[in-house]
């Protein structure tokens, strides 16, 4: 019998625009100059930049000079080989075609698709030959086609981008959106492979049962075996199923060996016993073993097919109980019998132009999270399913994903063709992932509740019915959900509040999204603790990416603050249109002086989205107490990364370079983190332990005037629960008329130890006091940087090219130089910026500033 081969049809492709008026099967025959080579897979975009016949969209404002791309036909032209002789089962897979799209092989159309997440495998066997074949990949311009579905359907409420999106199973962010450029990219974005052989393995159904006190497991696995009706007679009916279970060292722990039934469609079964259970755990509540199940298909001693995949054991449950002394329910996660505090972020794809996200890629931005103290990331419903190496990275690092079905903001129909495209394209997606162990949630959509509240669809005292994509999301997915991976829980919606005629902005149950800071009030960022919930699924504040980030898309002219090219690069608007640069320049204002450079207001939009986080994580953090009272489930921050050079929410802009946000976050999501707040009379303090295990630690607080007087000291031990968190007032004797002061909170090991964790609260807003200006001393060490100062320093910030620190926008006070360790060897000088303090350059060659 044939083995099964899988081989790429990735080199070769060409790409050229399709005139109107001649048939598809004709434009193979278009002139030599009409083509650009292409990659595969790869986007209509992307091959147009490589072969320099359109400029780079996302510099200055060329993303509208690029627009006639996605408002063309396009063709692609592959012409391969084939030897003989042909297999009993020949098969062309295309795992993914954007968008509305038609095949044809050597003259022959063998597929129409109109759903970029739904996989194709076509039987070619009728029309493959041995020798030359010629394919072409039809692309329509999405737009165009998008709109005359919507003339059929009728036209639909939305927040960002063009209406007709909501008819087109296509990325929803390709259209536009308050973070991303309007490029409506097409082409083969995912691979396209020839599959040639005779049975193959059609799926593989691994779930798995723990039971944690006994560390044992059982891992059930069901297997489709697909034959051809050429291969049925004679050895076929001789095929058996090896089924074989690896620990994470790679020793044989179980297997079966099984006859498959004599059909074309057979399906057989097993159930393999775990002795010694490695459990995997969420990051920082234990380690992360993965097992690797072997699935062989074998004709005699041959083996005809193998499928392999990483799992990894464990427990997890979405606890929805009482809150202690508090009206309505958690909503938090529980792995392996541990509550767990979800902290962590929104994703959001990479980049527009998607061939250009590399493994590589992914496992950086997966690890900047995990680096980040990071333990889960929504994967948001306007983007894409991600591609496989963004699961296995957080498989690897312990990071849950909350998955988002890829529905946002908008009021979807529900026409019949409309289910049965998202039908399988929730089939085929809920296949792919489900045997992940960082997958944690499956949801039905971002903000479509809250859209549909917008224009009276939903909400209290209005029917059910008026809502018509409740067969979406209450009727379709969740039967997909049960049937396909029952183990997982399904939530409806992001945010979502349970109940007939339920309020999605219900902070009491659910998850909810706290958007009083910059949308909605605009409330000042130091007011999140009035905005918590059950579960903070989305918050966020905006800030400029890098300044050299900036420098790389801003034409020189460009250069300064109010330029329109920056503002292009801030896509933030509301109902009334683009004001993401007003809202910006509302919150620096509140909180500090900003100077005329460019550079300063990249650097104080940084100050105040890292000062707002700090509050942010603190504020909801706390409040995951004892058992019975976590009135705060989980805080994801929208978002963690950008898709081009842009002024968003992000953490990390789209060059990968971390800003001071991502480091408070760091701190703050530590396994061991401390808040102080400055209250009349002293100050609160807040210890969050996220470890399971019970710690405790000696809390230090001093109080300084900015001048760099000490004004008040105190300390004592506190027990803290593991995975709980506690707060209490704290008396200190501070003079009436010390003026603007700072509040130091460090958690030492022990009296005299080692510190674990720090804290400060300074008199706000900044903008009303002046800090001083005593030097800075900034000295290179073996490994690091050691930084000391004699008067309070806010929020200093070191850059310099290359350079890798483990800690940076630190607060410092007399008397406690900070060591920070420097991944990389140490550039000749670096550049120190903090609040009332200049850009320096510190030589670290000469070991001073």
């Amino acid at each position: 019998m044939n083995p099964e081969r899988l081989m790429d049809l990735h080199d070769g492709w060409q790409l050229a625009e399709a005139p109107d008026g001649v048939p598809e099967p004709a434009l193979a025959d278009l002139p030599a100059a009409a083509w650009c080579p292409a990659a595969v897979p790869g986007t209509v975009h992307g091959a147009l930049l490589q072969a320099g016949r359109m400029p780079d969209p996302f510099y200055a404002c060329n993303e509208t000079e690029v627009q006639w791309v996605g408002a063309r036909r396009w063709v692609w032209r592959l012409r391969f080989e084939v030897q003989a002789p042909l297999a009993p089962r020949e098969e062309l897979l295309f795992e993914g075609l954007d968008t509305f799209a038609r095949v044809w092989l050597n003259g022959h159309c063998v597929l129409s698709t109109d759903n970029m997440f739904v996989p194709h495998r076509v039987d070619v066997r009728p029309h493959l030959r041995v020798g030359t074949n010629e394919l072409l990949l039809c692309f329509d311009p999405p737009l165009a086609r998008a709109r005359e579905v919507e003339a059929v359907h009728g036209r639909r409420a939305l927040w960002n981008g063009d209406s007709a999106r909501l008819h087109a199973r296509k990325a929803q962010y390709h259209f536009g959106w308050d973070w991303g450029p309007e490029l409506l990219v097409s082409g083969p974005w995912r691979p396209v492979r020839r599959c040639s052989g005779a049975a193959r393995l059609a799926e593989v159904q691994v779930r798995s049962t723990v039971d944690v006190p006994a560390l044992q497991a059982r891992v059930e696995v069901a297997v489709e075996v697909a034959v051809p009706v050429q291969a049925l007679p004679g050895d076929a009916t001789e095929l058996r199923c090896a089924v074989e279970l690896l620990n994470p060292a790679g020793e044989r722990v179980a297997g079966e060996v099984l006859p498959v039934p004599p059909h074309a469609e057979g399906r057989v079964q097993c159930s393999l016993p775990v002795a010694q259970a490695q459990l995997w755990w969420p990051l920082g509540q234990g380690a992360q073993p993965l097992y690797t199940l072997v699935t062989r298909l074998l004709a005699g001693a041959e083996v005809v097919a193998e499928d392999r995949r990483r799992i990894g054991l464990r427990q997890l449950r979405l606890v929805q109980a009482p809150v202690a002394d508090e009206a309505g329910l958690s909503f938090h996660f529980e792995v392996n019998g541990q509550p767990v505090f979800a902290g962590g972020a929104n994703w959001i794809p990479d980049d527009n132009l998607l061939e250009r996200i590399t493994p590589a890629r992914y496992r950086e931005r997966v690890a900047q999270a995990a680096a980040a103290n990071m333990n889960m990331l929504r994967i948001w419903g306007g983007g894409i399913y991600e591609h496989e190496a963004f699961y296995e990275a957080c498989d690897e690092l312990g990071i849950l994903v909350w998955q988002d079905f890829m529905f946002a903001c908008g009021l979807y129909p529900a026409n019949p063709a409309f289910q049965a495209s998202v039908r399988a394209e929730a089939e085929s997606q809920v296949k792919r992932l489900r045997h992940h162990a960082c997958l944690a949630l499956w949801c039905g959509n971002n903000e479509d509740y809250m859209l549909a509240e917008s224009q009276g669809l939903a909400g209290p005292g209005v029917p059910a019915d008026r809502f018509e994509a409740r067969a979406l999301y209450e009727g379709l997915l969740p039967e997909v959900c049960a049937a396909l991976d029952p183990d997982r829980p399904y939530w409806p919606g992001s945010p979502f509040t349970p109940g007939e005629g339920a309020q999605s902005s219900d902070a009491t149950v659910g998850d909810r999204h706290s958007w009083e800071v910059w949308h909605q009030q605009m409330l000042p960022y130091q007011r999140y603790g009035d905005v918590q919930a059950r579960f903070v699924s989305e918050f966020g504040m905006q800030s400029h990416p890098s300044f050299a980030l900036l420098e790389q898309v801003l034409p020189e002219a460009e250069r300064f603050p109010e330029s329109r090219t920056v503002q292009w690069h801030n896509k933030a608007g509301s109902p009334t249109g683009p004001d993401g640069h007003r809202r910006l320049a509302v919150y620096r204002a509140d909180n500090l002086r900003v100077g005329p450079t460019l550079a300063e207001h990249v650097y104080a939009s940084q100050f105040v989205q890292a000062e707002a986080m700090r509050v942010a994580y603190q504020d909801f953090r706390r409040r995951w107490q004892r058992p019975g009272a976590r009135a705060v489930g989980g805080a994801l921050v929208w978002q963690l990364n950008d898709c081009w050079p842009v002024t968003s929410w992000a953490l990390i802009d789209s060059a990968g370079t971390v800003k001071p946000a991502w480091h408070v976050v760091r701190r703050a999501l530590a396994p061991l983190a401390v808040a102080v707040r400055l209250e009349a009379g002293g100050v609160r303090v807040a210890v969050m332990n996220g470890s399971p295990e019970a710690r405790t630690v000696w809390l230090r607080c001093r109080v300084f005037d900015w001048a760099g007087r000490l004004l008040a000291e105190a300390a004592q031990p506190l027990a803290v629960d593991g995975s709980t968190s506690t707060e209490q007032p704290w008396p200190l004797a501070v003079p009436a008329d010390a003026g603007p002061v700072v509040a130091e909170l460090c958690a030492l090991a022990h009296e005299g130890g080692p510190e674990l964790a720090r804290d400060c609260a300074w008199t706000e807003p900044f903008r009303f006091h002046r800090l001083g200006a005593a030097p800075l001393r900034i000295t290179a060490e073996a490994g690091g940087l050691r930084v000391a100062c004699e008067q309070p320093v806010k929020g200093l910030w070191l850059q310099g090219p290359g350079l890798e620190l483990a800690d940076n926008f630190i607060d410092l006070v007399p008397g406690a130089p900070r060591w920070i360790e420097s991944r990389i060897a140490l550039p000749a000088s670096v550049d120190a910026v903090a609040v009332d303090r200049p850009l320096t350059r510190f030589s670290l060659a000469t070991r001073q500033g």
